[in-house]
């Protein structure tokens, strides 16, 4: 059994009140295949590169496990790039290039030893591109996560409201689940999105957290309050892929394995915000890990005495 993630593998170029780099290697596969591969030893990954995209980024993923017989490398094309530069809040951004390169004909390719797939993460691509997925898998998987922005529900919404019907999670920040629902207030929110198709909502709320809503179940995990926020890029889906990596380690799919879940993809997201780019989660020690999920135990642990 394995675990999919699909989503761009790209170059990026960042520039934040810290600093900016050059391009740098990015793309929403590679931060949240890299997060999942710390809990999971079975991660691959479907996405397509150029064949500017070298052997030494490639080997960023198999040095961490990752299986990358699914990264599609387009011989002649470039690969997909971003530019973008960050105010002094961190919480906004202006994109200065989007070029999308091989990323506007992407056709996923499921490899035949990828169809063992037990969890399946839909990194931020069309939904069209999302759905196709799914029905290419010739069994549906135990749990399929997937993750989305603003920008599809402005110009892809019919689309995207089919592919949600398709999921068990949905994972969206505030913003998006308002702009989902049509309600302000998150719980009314939430409510009305779980009438669409998913058993499970994530809000994302940055640096205030994340909400779990489930039937009339809902966990609300804190944020880890850090000094220095280098660069936000990547933090959902690093978030996502230690969400959807932590499920697959423990195998079971209940509401309470996904409130730990949601601490550790957190607490993976809280590393990455530390470096420009991958940096920070490229090398992390189990001890290191344990060490800052335990940090989030804390920010809520609390007895009350009578």
């Amino acid at each position: 059994m394995s675990l999919i993630i699909i989503g761009t593998v790209a170059f990026d170029a960042i520039e934040t009140p810290f600093g900016k780099t050059d391009k740098i290697v990015g793309g929403a596969a590679t931060y949240a295949g890299l997060a999942a591969s710390y809990f999971y030893d079975k991660t691959k990954i479907v996405s397509v590169v150029g064949d500017d995209f070298g052997q030494d980024n490639i080997d960023i993923f198999t040095e961490h496990g990752i299986d990358t017989e699914g990264l599609q490398i387009k011989e002649g094309e470039k690969s997909f790039f971003w530019s973008g530069k960050y105010h002094n809040d961190m919480n906004s951004r202006d994109t200065l290039i989007t070029e999308l390169n091989v990323l506007e004909a992407f056709d996923p390719v499921i490899p035949e030893n990828y169809q063992d797939c037990e969890y399946l993460m839909l990194g931020n691509l069309t939904p069209v591109v999302q759905s196709t997925v799914i029905k290419r898998l010739k069994t549906r998987p135990k749990l399929i996560v997937l993750d989305t922005m603003n920008f599809w529900m402005d110009i892809m919404m019919p689309d995207l409201l089919e592919t949600i019907k398709m999921v068990d999670v949905l994972t969206i920040n505030d913003a998006e689940a308002r702009q989902l629902s049509g309600e302000y207030s998150l719980v009314k929110a939430a409510r009305k999105i779980l009438t669409m198709g998913p058993k499970y909502l994530i809000i994302k709320k940055g640096e205030h957290g994340a909400l779990l809503f489930h039937e009339d179940k809902v966990f609300s995990a804190p944020a880890l309050p850090l000094a220095d926020v280098f660069d936000p890029t990547g933090a959902g889906d690093t978030f996502a892929g230690g969400f959807i990596g932590y499920m697959a380690k423990v195998g079971t799919v209940n509401f309470n394995n996904m409130k730990n879940a949601i601490i550790f993809g957190s607490a993976l997201a809280s590393f990455c915000v530390e470096k420009f780019g991958t940096e920070k989660i490229l090398n992390l020690t189990d001890i290191e890990v344990a060490a800052r999920v335990q940090e989030f135990v804390s920010l809520s642990a609390f007895t009350i005495e009578a």
